[in-house]
């Protein structure tokens, strides 16, 4: 299925239904002409929003470009791909994205927390399309790996008790194993590799 909500103008809107912080992909295109892949959470405020923290590629690519391409997918390993490691694509739309919809990102705010510098960041969507609807299902393993990445993206920085966020992903580990599919599992295995857990 694929279904198109405007162009540029204020009839766009966002592909799913958002609540509280909603995780999404995004690509940004870079200097080198290349999509860089990165992890977002986006706060289901009116108007959407998003943070950077510290000086990624996003941020950067927010700056330079004024925007980008959000994501939804439920594929647990691009999940962790985009979250933990450096990932450039010649595309913005990722195979696996269910929708996504074409932003404009505005830095709105700014600050420091623990050390790390954040910027605050309107999305406002130009542009969307939904590929596959599907019936919602519910597997503790994929939240699982949603939890594992936040918690591997915050070992070894200034704020965080690393002792508990290894805990976090030990349990992580432990309700994939029991809970998740094979794509989970290959999931949990990335995020060992991509962090220092």
């Amino acid at each position: 299925m694929n279904e198109r909500s405007g162009g540029e103008d204020e009839t766009a809107t966002w592909p799913v239904d958002l609540r509280g912080v909603t995780e999404s992909i995004v690509t940004t295109l870079g200097p080198n002409d290349r999509w860089n892949v990165a992890a977002l959470g986006l706060f289901a405020d009116d108007p959407v929003t998003a943070r950077t923290w510290g000086n990624t590629r996003t941020r950067r690519n927010f700056h330079r470009q004024g925007g980008g391409y959000v994501q939804f997918t439920s594929d647990p390993v691009d999940f962790v791909d985009a979250a933990l490691s450096i990932t450039e694509r010649d595309d913005p739309v990722l195979e696996s994205a269910d929708a996504w919809v074409r932003v404009a990102a505005d830095q709105v705010d700014e600050g420091t927390e623990d050390g790390t510098r954040w910027e605050a960041w309107e999305l406002r969507p130009l542009e969307s399309t939904v590929r596959d609807r599907r019936v919602p299902t519910i597997n503790r393993g994929f939240g699982a790996v949603i939890e594992a990445t936040v918690a591997a993206s915050r070992l070894g920085v200034a704020g965080y008790d690393d002792a508990a966020l290894r805990d976090r992903l030990e349990y992580a580990a432990s309700v994939v194993d029991r809970a998740g599919g094979p794509r989970e599992r290959k999931a949990i295995e990335r995020v060992r590799r991509y962090s220092s857990w």
